[in-house]
């Protein structure tokens, strides 16, 4: 059992970044795997706030940020950003269901991808430049981990919009046990948890962002069945960009608190 839940994460590892992992494949192993997701955005997150952490020796904050983003999107290949860029593509305009998933198909970025882009990254590197170095940490930490639980927990409640025959990881177009959302939502409190016993005073932020991402998957997914009738890959990126960006948004908020 312990050594399955292993080998889910290094599968979990294996889909969600650029790590080398050589753990064998089968399908069924993807889709277990989504429990473990919080997991490693939780690794995402140390290694952007430990690359935050070094260059803020070194150089001026806006510096220390950028590097710091820069070392997340290299970890994940841009994977979620993708997602994001596709999602504002397919849905900025007043498209049908149908158009906007051949959208999603389409490799190329197209105007509402690039902005929202744009302004994602934007935003991101504002809140973080405006928190004192802990509190960026944390909150990378926090916002890269719950963001990807909310992800999870739209694959567990929404069907999958496209057809699944030609979903490009079949194994999570299909939904996920309530088991492995519980596990994802361990995961979330673990880091919630160890922050708050860093920090005691945190506790209310930490409170908050978890409430953000409860409201935050919410949204999406309303959004997704209104305008999809479910979700698709790139939406689920969009989910944990849109979310991450929002727990960011609740530290700056607290911060003068």
């Amino acid at each position: 059992m312990i050594l399955h839940e292993l080998r889910l994460i290094g599968v979990a590892l294996q889909f969600l970044t650029r790590v080398p992992v050589r753990v064998g494949f089968d399908p069924l192993w993807l889709n277990q795997s989504a429990r473990h997701f919080p997991l490693v955005g939780a690794l995402v997150g140390a290694v952007g706030a430990l690359v935050l952490w070094a260059a803020g020796l070194l150089f001026p904050p806006m510096v220390a940020v950028v590097l710091s983003m820069m070392a997340t999107v290299l970890l994940t290949g841009a994977f979620h950003e993708d997602g994001l860029a596709d999602t504002c593509d397919a849905l900025g305009g007043a498209v049908s269901r149908e158009r906007a998933l051949e959208i999603m198909k389409d490799s190329r970025i197209g105007t509402y991808g690039a902005v929202g882009l744009l302004l994602m990254l934007s935003l991101k590197a504002a809140t973080l430049v405006a928190l004192p170095v802990t509190w960026a940490m944390a909150a990378l930490l926090l916002a890269h981990t719950v963001s990807r639980t909310a992800a999870v927990a739209l694959i567990r409640w929404l069907p999958y919009a496209g057809n699944v025959s030609q979903a490009k990881a079949k194994p999570l177009a299909e939904r996920i046990s309530g088991a492995g959302l519980l596990m994802a939502l361990v995961w979330s409190g673990l880091a919630s948890a160890a922050l708050v016993a860093w920090q005691p005073a945190w506790w209310p932020v930490v409170a908050t962002s978890g409430l953000v991402a409860v409201v935050g998957a919410w949204a999406c997914g309303r959004w997704f069945m209104r305008r999809l009738g479910g979700i698709t890959g790139d939406a689920l990126g969009a989910t944990q960009q849109l979310i991450e960006l929002g727990v960011l948004l609740a530290w700056v908020a607290w911060w003068p608190r």
